[in-house]
């Protein structure tokens, strides 16, 4: 009797940490497919936003490549209302409390940061700013041919990188980052 009650919490310790691992892996796994029709691929990615810098952001951002064109168009939750810098930074590593592990912009063509399209240059990662609603609420979209999704070429390829929102506006003009201040949401885009 004593052997079958050590057995059970056993399995239920080894069932137990199963699941919290499981629940790990949920956390980072990126769902990618490619879809064939008539003559045209696309690659589907989905990433989920988590809090950093003790915030209640979250959401979800998706991907689709097609024709040569990454679409990018999500949900952004828990936000103060107004704007807030949203931008892809240089690692998918969402691991610190600050966001900090996921590096600078993406940067692969080593521009001076701006707004996205200026002739003075920008990052690859300059997305620009969201804007959250009264309910905290904000959405994105943004399409380009300069990215792309698993394609290896680095100076396109988003895959590795993180979707980093801050707290504050991107004003488009400091250097590096646009001084838009702590990190309060971070997704990695992996693979």
């Amino acid at each position: 009797m004593k052997s079958l009650k050590l057995i059970t919490l056993a399995f239920a310790m080894i069932f137990a940490i199963a699941c919290k691992d499981s629940k790990k892996d949920s956390e980072t796994k990126i769902k990618t497919e490619n879809v064939t029709e008539q003559n045209s691929t696309e690659k589907r990615l989905s990433v989920s936003l988590y809090p950093k810098s003790g915030s209640n952001v979250e959401g979800t951002i998706n991907f689709v490549e097609k024709n040569g064109f990454v679409t990018m168009v999500g949900t952004v939750k828990g936000l103060e209302e107004g704007q807030h810098a949203i931008h892809i930074h240089e690692k998918a590593d969402c691991s610190s409390e600050d966001g900090s592990s996921s590096g600078g912009h993406w940067n692969p063509t080593g521009q001076p940061h701006g707004a996205w399209g200026d002739k003075a240059g920008y990052h690859k990662g300059d997305i620009g700013n969201i804007t959250a609603n009264a309910n905290g609420r904000a959405t994105v979209s943004k399409s380009t041919n300069e990215w792309c999704i698993g394609c290896g070429d680095e100076t396109k390829d988003i895959l590795g990188k993180a979707i980093i929102v801050h707290i504050g506006i991107d004003d488009l003009t400091s250097q590096p980052s646009g001084n838009a201040g702590a990190r309060i949401g971070c997704a990695g885009i992996i693979k």
